[in-house]
């Protein structure tokens, strides 16, 4: 018996995802069993008819996942469950539409006329300068006198556009009609770039389509012109079509309430062709509803599929016991939430963010609970607020696991450090260069730390103080040749002791080594020389990799050679598409000002080092705590009076409600507004709810970071929760 196409519906924890493993393990049986009697299926595609026969081997099935996290923890689970049985290839929505592109390029640069050469993927942070620079002529000052938000803020604003339509299906070329429907102030008369009349919504539009054909020609894609073309040229092609077919006999989605609505004419590929097809979906999801998902526009598959089933009830949890509570709340009714709310109220945040570690130590402490069973949530967590709770966590001994803790790779010193040393390597860089940076390069480089071998104490250590010496004394500042003297410039030389002076000398050793390097006929022919990736690579080796790093060094220094080789492959892209280069030192430093501005980040705290999950109390905003599917005993919702709960703490992208295959048309009024607000507040707490088990204390300040009052959505279940004990600052 053929297995149907099926749809699981099912709340938060029910089992979607167990029952999606089930029926992939199912179909791999019946696939194996039956392999032999396969000789091949008749399939037209288009004006012509092909016979379509499974791969070699036995069929393969293709596993979404909404997000790598999510992939990585389904991979054990799809491999005990289909072993021997067949081929499993998992990915993500992104990752599947890049891939696609990436391997049928040769077909779009034929059918498009593109350059032949490979493309290569800009990131975002390198998507925003070189767009930055191409909209130079753009109407900046008129969107600015719409809104009060920086250049930088349109530029993302108008990238994000071009990401949202291609999520959605729709061509740039109906985007204007969209945007003068939905805002009324873009519907403003200005100057094309041809001198003639557009409203400024065409001109938004003719940015896009000038900037993503610019990238087109010189073989640069990103996540949305890479999406674009997959449902605009791929996705349409029947020969396509026949391919995908006969690679994957049978998709199985999870979580597709969250996906672009461009993943509804994919899936139907197999559904017209009578191929399996499963689909996990909660009703109440939707977590990405503003960034790119269509949960109302992909619900309609629901009715392809001839298989319906229900996922099993949701195990115990606070959102199953108060789910009617919750909703009289919505509605605003008074409720009774009895002792599983408490709250934790002070007048400051610092108050609140002290008394929240303390809490949380002294339970631990106690024995009340384990770390790993606490989550501290928030609509939206500021780095003052991790680091103090990190702080006052882990000084007792308490670890903690942030979430997606995105930092600026400047905020890092090793990362200040080999900038510094950059900027030394190359000439022309000297106003990137100051006394300070100096000294603290001189710390960080020459710092062996507790594992030091005894070996290498004869190169020594640069303290703090004699590194100010040095800087203040030894340090040449010049535009063009900045320079560090020898110790003998320094009058009392003599005091700075051998240790110091040895790792000075020895750093100044291998500066003009490098130096030689970069010097001479190789700068006459710029990109013959040392590319700053490899004096980065070899600044790495020889200062710091042969002492112990950390898990946090590692993943910085990772993050900064990632980026410094996107940075320099792009760079060397331009150089071959355009007349005009720049030399290596216009190039690094460049790349030093995009690292001191902070738009590049890593996370310092990788997560599962060891595959397990770590012991620890668990740091997330709202999203990233929905993303990430866990589970707690205790909940901590941080700035629980805060405005950000408003809308349901959900990130909506400027103009994301009208990229929705559904729109109606019309811009939003008042009372849509607030209805759609409270629907994502409800579908927030009840997916926080179902994910906590016993207690959740609520967090609020009386006063916000910048001295307001507290006036957030949360406050009737704030005033209604039991007040939590605290010891008092004597006790």
């Amino acid at each position: 018996m053929e297995l149907a196409s099926t749809w699981i519906s099912g709340s938060v924890r029910s089992g979607k995802t167990t029952a999606l493993i089930e029926c992939l393990a199912d179909w791999s049986r019946q696939q194996a069993y039956s392999q032999s009697d396969k000789q091949g299926q008749e399939i037209r595609f288009g004006d012509r008819t092909e016979i379509l026969r499974p791969s070699l081997g036995g069929s393969t099935a293709l596993v979404f996942a909404l997000n790598s996290s999510n992939r990585q923890g389904l991979m054990p689970a799809l491999g005990q469950a289909t072993a021997g049985l067949g081929g499993v290839q998992s990915t993500t929505p992104l990752g599947f539409f890049e891939d696609e592109v990436l391997l049928f390029w040769p077909r779009l640069m034929q059918g498009l006329d593109l350059p032949a050469q490979f493309p290569v993927r800009l990131r975002p942070e390198t998507e925003q300068q070189l767009a930055s620079q191409f909209w130079q002529a753009a109407p900046w000052d008129r969107l600015m006198a719409l809104e009060n938000l920086s250049l930088e803020g349109w530029v993302r604003r108008i990238l994000d556009l071009l990401q949202l339509a291609a999520f959605a299906g729709i061509a740039l070329e109906a985007l204007p009609q969209r945007l003068e429907q939905g805002f009324e102030q873009l519907q403003i008369q200005v100057s094309g770039s041809q001198g003639e009349g557009h409203s400024l919504a065409e001109t938004l539009v003719e940015l896009l389509v000038d900037w993503r054909d610019w990238c087109l020609q010189h073989g640069l894609v990103t996540y949305g012109i890479v999406t674009e073309l997959f449902w605009r040229y791929l996705l349409p092609d029947p020969v396509y079509q026949g391919h995908l077919l006969r690679r994957y006999q049978g998709v199985f989605v999870d979580d597709l309430d969250s996906y672009p609505a461009i993943s509804r004419p994919l899936f139907e590929v197999w559904l017209d062709h009578d191929a399996i097809a499963v689909f996990t979906f909660n009703p109440e999801g939707a977590i990405r509803l503003g960034l790119g998902a269509d949960p109302d526009y992909l619900a309609d598959l629901r009715l392809r599929c001839s298989g319906q089933r229900q996922a099993s009830a949701a195990p115990p949890s606070l959102g199953h016991d108060l789910r009617g509570e919750i909703e009289s709340f919505i509605q605003g009714k008074t409720l009774a939430l009895g002792n599983s709310f408490l709250c934790l109220q002070t007048s400051s945040r610092s108050q609140l963010l002290r008394q929240t570690g303390n809490t949380i130590i002294e339970a631990i402490q106690s024995g009340q609970i384990a770390p790993q069973e606490i989550a501290i949530i928030g609509p939206g967590l500021d780095s003052l607020a991790r680091y103090t709770l990190i702080e006052i966590l882990t000084a007792q001994g308490i670890p903690v696991e942030s979430l997606k803790d995105q930092r600026p790779l400047n905020s890092t010193a090793i990362i200040r450090a080999l900038l510094t040393l950059l900027a030394l390597v190359y000439p022309g860089l000297g106003q990137f260069l100051d006394a300070e940076q100096i000294a603290e390069m001189l710390v960080v480089l020459t710092y062996k730390g507790s594992a030091a071998h005894p070996l290498e104490l004869d190169q020594g250590w640069i303290d703090p103080v004699r590194a100010g010496l040095l800087a203040d004394y030894c340090f040449q500042p010049d535009r063009d040749h900045p320079q560090l003297l020898p110790t003998t410039t320094f009058p009392r030389w003599d005091r700075l002791g051998h240790q110091a002076t040895a790792a000075y000398n020895n750093l100044l050793q291998w500066l003009g080594q490098q130096r030689e390097a970069c010097q001479g006929e190789a700068l006459s022919q710029p990109y013959l020389s040392l590319t700053p990736v490899f004096i980065l690579d070899r600044a790495i080796q020889y200062f710091l990799t042969p002492h112990r790093l950390t898990y946090d060094q590692l993943a910085v220094l990772r993050e900064l050679m990632e980026t410094a080789q996107h940075y320099w492959q792009i760079k060397e892209r331009l150089r071959q598409t355009q007349t005009q280069s720049s030399t290596i030192p216009e190039t690094v430093g460049h790349f030093i000002q995009l690292l001191r501005q902070g738009t590049l980040t890593a996370n310092p705290f990788p997560v599962n080092l060891n595959g397990q999950p770590r012991r620890a109390v668990m740091l997330a905003t709202t999203f990233q705590y929905r993303i990430a599917r866990p589970k707690h005993r205790w909940h901590f919702w941080l700035d629980a009076g805060s405005m950000l709960w408003h809308g349901g703490g959900a990130v909506m992208l400027w103009g994301a409600p009208l990229c929705l295959q559904q729109w109606s048309g019309q811009p939003l009024t008042l009372a849509d507004q607030m209805q759609r607000d409270q629907a994502q507040l409800q579908r927030l707490l009840l997916d926080l709810l179902s994910r906590v088990t016993e207690r959740v204390i609520l967090c609020q300040s009386h006063l916000s970071v910048s001295g307001q009052e507290q006036i957030g959505p949360l406050l009737p279940l704030v005033d209604s929760a039991p007040p939590l004990p605290l010891q008092t600052e004597a006790d």
